[in-house]
């Protein structure tokens, strides 16, 4: 399915976020260590394996994967909130979009729930801009929705739009992480490389409600450019508030 956007695809902290050397478990192929055909058959024949020297998140980097989780949590939920608000008026006009409408909004359901762990696991403290983020995100989807099926499909073509970018600078972020502790001799576990799977999987199913969106008529909403700006501004303040805050 084509993506119809510019960019690739590709309470308090009490404890370090990923804390060596327990927390790194086996390496990821793609990013991680790759034994030669020499090395397995030098291990195969009975000597003992090197020990992995684990690499470990810099005090910069914790912030920096601290703040990228919390951000997460804040615009899923937001998202949830837009759907929640969208898709009653949405559905009652146009019945024929329930799945769509329902398949999206139980995606974002899935998202949250996986930064709710996250930030639970890691002690991360959250948005202190809950209450506010809550409030804009339900009226965001209620006035779209009462706008139109366009004008709601043109919002979520917006949020998209920023979300997808931002999942994947986070992502680009990431592996430049992994990639810096390999060129160290180091080796990146399981965690973060769970972590790096996860940003990459609900960066894509984003993007597939972008496509979604433009597919059901967002480009034909009534003020097209000037909803999807403010929307789209709207976003990056919010996700430049949260980030701090």
């Amino acid at each position: 399915m084509a993506i119809h956007n510019n960019f690739p695809r590709a309470l308090y902290k009490t404890r370090p976020l990923l804390s060596p050397p327990n927390a790194w478990a086996s390496p990821f192929s793609n990013v991680s260590r790759r034994l030669t055909n020499n090395e397995r058959t030098h291990h195969s024949v009975g000597c003992s394996p090197r020990k992995p020297k684990w690499g470990s998140l810099t005090p910069e980097q914790q912030d920096y994967i601290s703040a990228a989780i919390r951000v997460n949590q804040a615009g899923e939920l937001g998202a949830v909130l837009i759907y929640a608000a969208q898709t009653p008026i949405v559905v009652k006009q146009h019945p024929e979009l329930r799945p769509l409408m329902q398949h999206m909004y139980d995606q974002e359901v899935g998202h949250l729930s996986t930064f709710n762990d996250l930030i639970t696991k890691h002690r991360i403290r959250p948005t202190t801009m809950y209450p506010l983020w809550q409030v804009l995100a339900t009226g965001l989807g209620w006035a779209t929705a009462i706008m139109g099926k366009e004008a709601a499909m043109a919002c979520t073509e917006a949020v998209e739009t920023e979300i997808g970018t931002h999942y994947n600078e986070q992502v680009e972020q990431v592996i430049k992480i992994i990639q810096g502790w390999e060129q160290e001799g180091y080796e990146a576990g399981t965690e973060i490389l769970e972590f790096l799977q996860t940003l990459r999987r609900i960066r894509d199913e984003e993007l597939q409600h972008l496509d979604h969106a433009v597919e059901h008529d967002a480009k034909n909403a009534p003020l097209h450019d000037l909803l999807t700006a403010f929307v789209r501004t709207s976003c990056r303040g919010a996700i430049f508030v949260s980030q701090r805050l």
